[in-house]
């Protein structure tokens, strides 16, 4: 069921104007701090009222400024995952879950717990207070209360933030597979982009209370529609460009000559850019897109190198540097003394072009 979204509301200061249709399935929502992701989420569940717009769920409105439609956040048939959770903590896990059914005969009540709690695997902790739970089984707590009412649109505000490292990967693996069945939108907010790929085929990105860029997942990643959904999508390798005549791209930034495929020439583009794992080390058979570089500092994580270079060619600012993602292998087995240069390839088809 398709729900839709143009709405307006101002603030002091930021303007909240987004419009999207999100079939169902994941929507990842993605954007800085303050850029509306909440406010949005909000506005959808009725907690927030817009100044101006729609808000419908298939035929339904539930929102609507010119008819004065405005459906109170329980009758929206809309489920809330919070950051925090806001479990009630005078109540037990049976009855938190309880709270969303408020309104059905007891005997409905205690099936939907009971197939809720098995859904969640907490038919255990049933009896237990908030206090007694770990985060994860907190978490869980919120999520079944969130689908307990059989809702239309689940929306998710950053559900791992409060999460270790080890949760958030179960909690995930929970959330994909409970989602795997639910036949409405769900709207996932998070500001990590490896959890936004995994778990949402469709991101919406928003930029100071405007969408930035909307789309399926592998195209926004791929080929980012502008300047700021590529630096969103984590790209830190984006120079200026000169295009040529013969079809050639010159990055200003790195000093370099880059060869396109010819479809893929855009002549209103401003930058190029590439991700860091997408860089390869340059072989005696690449003969285009070469560039020499200097490595300026190695920074190692447990599994992978990020290396920081300039072109020899480039400019000697901030943003003529080059940022490479290695798995740790690869760069060991290089083996290179301080201050050698690398040769390095940018292949074509892992650029891309992209407005400001």
């Amino acid at each position: 069921m398709n729900l839709s979204v143009q709405i307006k509301k101002k603030f002091p200061g930021f303007q909240l104007d987004v419009s999207f249709n999100a079939p169902a399935g994941m929507l990842g929502l993605l954007g800085p701090s303050g850029s509306g992701k909440s406010m949005t989420l909000r506005c959808i569940a009725g907690l927030q009222k817009p100044d101006k717009g729609r808000i419908s769920i298939g035929e339904q409105v539930l929102f609507d400024s010119e008819q004065g439609i405005n459906l109170p956040p329980q009758w929206r048939k809309i489920g809330f995952l919070f950051q925090n959770y806001a479990l009630f903590p005078h109540l037990t896990v049976t009855g938190n879950i309880a709270m969303g059914l408020r309104g059905l005969q007891e005997k409905e009540q205690k099936k939907i717990i009971r197939e809720t709690l098995a859904l969640v695997k907490l038919e255990a902790l049933a009896k237990r207070y908030p206090h007694q739970l770990s985060g994860g089984q907190q978490q869980r707590v919120a999520l079944a209360r969130a689908l307990a009412p059989r809702p239309r649109v689940l929306l998710l505000d950053e559900p791992f933030s409060a999460l270790d490292n080890h949760l958030r990967g179960e909690m995930e693996q929970v959330l994909a597979s409970l989602l795997s069945t639910f036949p409405g939108t769900a709207v996932f907010v998070t500001h990590k982009l490896d959890e936004a790929y995994r778990l949402c085929p469709e991101l919406l990105v928003l930029e100071n209370g405007r969408v930035n860029a909307v789309g399926p997942r592998e195209a926004i990643f791929n080929n980012p529609p502008n300047l700021a959904a590529a630096r969103m999508m984590g790209c830190q390798n984006l120079s200026k460009i000169r295009l040529h005549s013969d079809g050639t791209v010159e990055a200003l930034d790195w000093g370099c000559l880059l060869h396109f495929p010819a479809e893929r020439i855009k002549a209103e583009a401003g930058h190029v850019g590439i991700y860091g794992n997408h860089i390869r080390l340059g072989g005696k058979n690449d003969k285009i897109n070469l560039m020499d570089c200097q490595v300026l500092e190695v920074t190692e994580s447990p599994h992978h190198v990020t290396i920081k270079v300039k072109s020899v060619n480039g400019t000697w600012d901030n943003q003529g540097c080059i940022t490479i993602d290695w798995p740790k292998e690869k760069w060991g087995q290089l083996c290179l003394p301080k201050d050698q240069l690398l040769k390095l390839s940018l292949p074509p088809e892992r650029l891309f072009l992209t407005w400001d």
